[in-house]
């Protein structure tokens, strides 16, 4: 072994007389790669999701080759046990680098392998990688029964590689960018022994239902494991040109609604107000809340409601593939259900009591009901008798919110169907009402407006912080309505089956509560002064 100083923290050079085909078959080397230094280099990526507990040792589950033409890098299945007695997996690609100016800051090892010195980094920090894999995608066979399997989309037909980079910072993955913008390699970081929700989702909405409010499925990496698991590695997309997501769109937007409440000379307390989860017509939303808000805005609304509508009967219209085929409400879900949401909300219970001291105002106040009314919330959990449910169960987004969204000529487009992040690949794939992800939307409105609120003090100043709520519950009813009324009528006129209003006010209500509970464990943790949000929407449910 070599021994030098340290460069970007890589103290030690270790020699190996194995070529790089040929290193990973080498006990010594893997010893030395899952050392501290990886474990160092883990936790400062953004894709890794075990920063808040401690890393208790690191396992190679497994390995393969990614090649082509005698170009080879190596696909690595890294197991990071946790000292608190669990264990995630995580992708990372390596390759081998001699230039001594190359990716400085996203070095893993320094080795040197038959005397020549260099460097184990990601491999996605080399264009020669990138390249490689979008070109075994666009040359992938129809049938690929290799350990390594590449599929590409009929959509996806003679194309060369042209030019690729990084597409920005991401919390959880990874994506790159081809060809000036066209298209998007994604490759998944944290990584589960089953096909991925969100390659499972794309490829069915685009190649089997052509589902147009979605980026078009291009192809994928899988990987089959040794235990004959499929595990997705990556999916490859059409990029959507677009202005921004919905949720910095819907944050201009309430930004020029609560202006206007200065520059109209609005009075909220006469604002006529809407019952909540009251389905609307925009014909039936008062002149005056036209006049504060604007026609526009609400015809977004019904654009968004149409295009959830669509993605929702797309996945309900399937009798072949039985993971996408329609359910009933039966027992086995219920149980499920409701073991959920019990254990989630004592974990939230437990929350809210530790963090009473971060609160206060209406805040503080909201928490205290909550508490008060603990048995009568956990109730409304257990009370979920589906033999009176007539509706259908279908596969749904599962993290349905305004993030997910992009917006491009004044329509929209819904990507990102990977799931709820702390929800396990089985719970993400399980069926459940289509108005679980309107519930999940319409709390992402209610964000929104009190993002604008918490985000523009200044601006707002000559208003009490309680009259600007005021004016967002007036605002979030009437979107909800409008929302709900162009959302059921068009699932209605295609015969998805919701189930009958009652039901569906049931259910919606339901799913609007277990969000918000969702929420408040993030937020009393993360940004405590937002915890307002989550209270408030719970309190909204539970005296509704």
């Amino acid at each position: 072994m070599l021994k030098e100083p340290a460069i970007n923290g890589l103290k030690t050079t270790y020699d190996f007389n194995e070529s790089w085909e040929e290193l990973l078959d080498n006990n010594n080397f893997v010893k030395i790669f899952l050392s501290d230094v990886l474990e160092a280099y883990i936790i400062k990526q953004r894709w890794f999701g075990g920063k808040s507990s401690t890393i208790k040792y690191i396992e190679l589950a497994e390995y393969f080759k990614i090649q082509q033409f005698g170009e080879i890098y190596y696909g690595l299945l890294l197991e990071v046990n946790f000292v608190e007695a669990f264990y995630q997996h995580y992708f990372l690609p390596i390759a081998f680098v001699t230039d001594d100016t190359f990716s400085q800051e996203d070095r893993i090892l320094s080795i040197s392998i038959k005397n020549k010195k260099g460097y184990i980094i990601d491999a996605v920090n080399l264009e020669s990688f990138r390249k490689l894999v979008f070109e075994r995608i666009t040359t992938a066979l129809p049938k690929d029964t290799t350990k390594v399997q590449y599929h590409k989309s009929h959509f996806f037909t003679d194309i060369v590689y042209k030019s690729s980079r990084f597409m920005g910072l991401e919390q959880s993955n990874t994506s790159l960018v081809y060809n000036d913008e066209k298209y998007v390699l994604k490759f998944f970081r944290r990584i589960f022994a089953d096909k991925n929700p969100d390659y499972e989702m794309s490829r069915f909405l685009s190649e089997k239902k052509e589902f147009k409010n979605t980026p078009s499925y291009l192809g994928s990496i899988n990987l089959v494991d040794a235990d004959n698991d499929y595990i997705t590695i990556a999916l490859m997309q059409e990029m959507v040109p677009n202005q921004g997501d919905a949720w910095e769109y819907m944050l201009k937007e309430f930004h020029t609604v609560f202006s206007n409440i200065e520059l109209k000379s609005i009075n909220v307390n006469m604002l006529p107000e809407t019952e909540l989860f009251q389905r609307l017509a925009i014909e039936a939303v008062p002149p005056q809340i036209i006049e504060w808000v604007g026609l526009d805005l609400f015809k977004k609304i019904q654009t968004l409601a149409k295009r959830t509508a669509e993605m929702h009967i797309a996945l309900g219209s399937e009798f072949e593939e039985t993971a996408f085929t329609p359910s009933r409400f039966n027992g086995d879900y219920t149980v499920w259900l409701k073991n959920r949401m019990i254990y989630q909300f004592q974990n939230r219970l437990n929350a809210v009591e530790n963090n009473l001291h971060k609160l206060d105002g209406l805040a503080l106040k909201l928490a205290h009901e909550i508490l008060k009314n603990k048995n009568s919330i956990r109730k409304r959990f257990t009370t979920f008798d589906w033999t009176k449910l007539k509706g259908e169960r279908i596969r749904v987004h599962g993290d349905y919110h305004l993030g997910q969204i992009l917006v491009k000529d004044n329509d929209f487009y819904i990507l990102d169907f990977e799931g709820e992040p702390e929800s396990t690949i089985r719970d993400r794939k399980v069926k459940q009402p289509p108005l679980k992800d309107v519930a999940s939307l319409l709390r992402s409105f209610h964000y929104a407006i009190y993002a604008t609120i918490f985000n523009n003090k200044e601006r707002f100043s000559n208003f009490t912080q309680d009259y600007l709520f005021k004016a967002g519950e007036i605002i979030y009813g009437y979107i909800s309505g409008v929302f709900l009324g162009t959302y059921v009528t068009k699932t209605q006129h295609a015969n998805l089956n919701t189930g009958y209003n009652q039901e569906r006010i049931f259910i919606l209500k339901y799913c609007l509560l277990e969000k918000a509970v969702y929420e408040l464990g993030y937020e009393l943790n993360s940004r405590p002064q937002w915890a307002i949000i989550p209270l408030k929407g719970i309190s909204n449910i539970i005296n509704h």
